[in-house]
């Protein structure tokens, strides 16, 4: 096809796999991994400090991801584009003139966003007051800018694992796991706001989850040759979380902005993880028996287990978050933002009020939808993402 087309077919048949991991898909993992403990450290200072400045170094963690993205794949583009002799040349693909492998540009894309996000994030901050908001447009663009980086690191990874053999190819496939549990850690960031064990007996919880999660675990779960995929991802997930919360609240902080609530001390960590990994490896164990349906029906059985599992073990460990028996370094439910008010129902240690029973069940009713729906475009992902070579 002509240079000029959006994306054209690869200038020739992939090589065989390299026998060593390539270093940028190292840099894509070093990335990933500073977006990831960065943007949980910037919550984590906004939940104890207060937005004091830009220039913290939570913030230069997270902004970091966006510069070794973009410097590492322009690189990557511009090297396989000018030199004849490339060794990515016959595993790249060709966009508007430039070649590379197709990770390379949705990586690069997803730096040049989080780059702009970032003097968008501080004059929004200027003009509109220091916030605490995740959902807001310049986190929105920040967080689709980390997600590009993760699904770029993906398809880089994809296309050596997919032509590997042997010990390498489970190598690349453990940093292929990672990168899903990095995936699965960024969408529970944006969902944060409206997954607090005050909502844990709420039916939009569930919904919320339900949009956001099977997605990840089915698409990684098709795409990995690894048993048990999916429980590694939320085991990822789990991991990180707690880690987190153990070790943040070491370091010491105090408010620098009011009004002022709670005495704080040292840094707020997140909330104990969600437990995913239940309905993860449910879905790893009964993925033997449901291979052998159409992918609606595979859909239709994992959303349906997931939402199932999810609320058979969500809605029990909700009760003992809000109990005396959570409030410890271990759970988590003793610490709260330095502006967290007496009247909240995360301080007084109580649910938001019942859904009416004919809400709950439409609730729950579309998040089985969505389960069902984001399960069979995880399949699709999976299958697709089986088929990268470049």
């Amino acid at each position: 096809m002509a240079a000029t087309s959006t994306l054209t077919s690869p200038v020739a048949s992939p090589p065989a796999a390299p026998r060593t991991v390539p270093w940028y898909i190292w840099c894509a993992v070093l990335a990933v991994t500073s977006a990831m403990i960065g943007g949980h450290w910037d919550i984590s200072w906004h939940r104890s400090i207060g937005r004091d400045t830009f220039w913290t170094p939570a913030h230069i963690a997270i902004y970091l991801c966006g510069v070794l993205a973009g410097i590492s794949c322009g690189y990557l583009i511009l090297s396989t584009t000018f030199r004849q002799d490339s060794p990515l040349r016959p595993a790249s693909v060709s966009i508007w003139g430039f070649c590379g492998p197709l990770g390379a540009f949705v990586a690069a894309w997803g730096g040049i966003a989080m780059l702009t996000s970032a003097p968008f994030d501080d004059w929004w901050h200027n003009a509109y007051g220091l916030d605490v908001k995740i959902v807001s447009p310049p986190h929105v663009l920040l967080i689709t800018g980390i997600l590009a980086v993760e699904v770029g690191a993906l398809i880089l990874i994809l296309g050596v694992m997919n032509r590997a053999e042997g010990a390498f190819r489970r190598k690349l496939n453990r940093l292929f796991l990672y990168i899903g549990g990095m995936i699965l850690v960024v969408l529970m960031i944006l969902v944060m706001e409206f997954t607090t064990r005050a909502a844990m007996h709420k039916a939009f919880f569930y919904r919320i989850l339900c949009t956001a999660v099977p997605a990840v675990l089915a698409g990684i779960g098709a795409a990995s040759p690894r048993r048990w995929a999916s429980t590694t991802v939320a085991g990822i997930y789990t991991v990180f979380l707690l880690g987190l919360e153990w070790i943040l609240p070491l370091f010491p902080a105090e408010p620098k902005l009011g009004p002022v609530y709670q005495h704080v001390t040292h840094f707020i960590p997140p909330e104990f993880p969600i437990l995913l990994i239940v309905p993860a490896l449910l879905l790893d164990l009964a993925r033997p028996a449901l291979s052998g349906l159409n992918r609606e029906l595979q859909a239709l059985a994992a959303g349906a287990l997931f939402l199932a599992s999810l609320l058979a073990v969500q809605w029990p460990f909700a009760d003992f978050l809000m109990s005396p028996l959570a409030r410890n370094r271990i759970f988590g439910t003793l610490y709260l933002d330095y502006n967290a008010n007496p009247n909240w129902f995360i301080v007084r240690n109580v649910f938001m009020p019942a859904d009416a029973p004919a809400h709950f069940w439409k609730e729950m009713a579309i998040a089985l939808a969505a389960a069902v729906l984001t399960s069979r475009l995880g399949l699709a992902w999976g299958g697709w993402m089986q088929r990268i070579r470049r």
